[in-house]
């Protein structure tokens, strides 16, 4: 009888612990040409405005139906069922599938896996990819303006409540406000649309005061990773056996992330072939937070033709 409680005991903490881990995986998505497009899983679309790399965070199922429908009406859309955020032995994973044109037929695209690695927490995106945190509204979409030397920043919110008809116009030090709020029946929840557009005049250059030039950041001025994010996502890449493995996977994790110089270079050491070294090194480029020091990777080369090659490659991009 004591070995059937005890038994009971432990199933049931064991249950209790699982249930708080709340397992879930992360989607990314990225066109390859840049074609911004909107996603749908499962029926909901998750991206009202259209982008070109896409993160979806807390996904909490295994497989779900996927369409792209692409800004460009001459694209045609894509759909994917059973796209899986899991790998073969149902372990939630961070899953990214690449976009790209159909060699034969330009206006036809597909959506193929591309890489994916184990669940990061506190996963840094680097600041080109839009996130989405599933099952969670977007944030109001923020438009800056400058209109005749000052700048005019407009916010959106659309939310639903209770009440009656009501129109406000409000001007107040600069700030405008418009609510709008519509119930046809008189009752029950209705939507309500806040707009807010605030003033403000800015003089001089962005990025000098006075005779002090700030330094130039990449990778939008976001930090690199952390050094226990940037370990753990190493110690994966170093753990594909192939060398195109750990290069697509090396992408992945940069795709997502912003990188200092030595972190870079410590990825691009991970590669045997010069080609993928530098193949590495000119795709991290865009997420480097310094990009002035970049000159530093061309000690990773053992033929002068190659750093001569991602210098070229730098200057180009300046």
């Amino acid at each position: 009888m004591k070995r059937k409680i005890t038994l009971l005991v432990v199933l049931m903490v064991s249950t209790i612990n699982f249930a708080q881990i709340g397992p879930y995986g992360h989607l990314n998505v990225f066109s390859e040409d840049g074609d911004k497009f909107t996603l749908i899983l499962n029926g909901e679309v998750i991206n009202d405005t259209p982008q070109s790399n896409l993160r979806v965070e807390e996904l909490n199922q295994p497989y779900y139906n996927a369409k792209v429908k692409f800004a460009d009406n001459t694209l045609m859309d894509i759909s994917k069922n059973n796209l899986m955020i899991t790998d073969a032995d149902g372990i939630f994973m961070d899953v990214t599938y690449k976009i790209r044109r159909d060699k034969n037929n330009k206006t036809k695209l597909k959506m193929n896996y591309f890489s994916s690695i184990p669940v990061v927490p506190d996963f840094i995106p680097a600041s080109n990819v839009h996130v989405v945190h599933y099952g969670q509204p977007q944030p109001a979409p923020v438009i800056v303006q400058q209109v005749g030397g000052v700048s005019q920043t407009t916010t959106t919110t659309t939310t639903q409540t209770g009440g009656t008809n009501i129109g406000v116009g409000v001007n107040v030090g600069g700030i405008n406000m418009g609510v709008s709020i519509n119930d046809n029946m008189g009752n029950g929840s209705v939507t309500q649309t806040t707009t807010t557009t605030s003033s403000s005049s800015h003089s001089g250059n962005h990025g000098n005061h006075g005779n002090h030039v700030e330094p130039v950041r990449g990778c939008g001025g976001n930090s690199c990773m952390t050094p226990g994010n940037f370990n753990a996502a190493l110690a994966t890449i170093k753990k594909q056996s192939f060398e195109d493995s750990k290069l697509k996977t090396a992408k992945q994790v940069i795709a997502v992330n912003c990188l200092n110089v030595d972190q870079i270079i410590q990825i691009a050491n991970l590669f045997s072939f010069e080609d993928n070294k530098l193949d590495f090194a000119k795709f991290a480029y865009d997420y480097c937070i310094e990009p002035r020091n970049y000159f530093k990777l061309n000690g990773i080369f053992k033929f002068s033709s190659n750093a001569d090659e991602l210098s070229d490659y730098v200057q180009s991009r300046q």
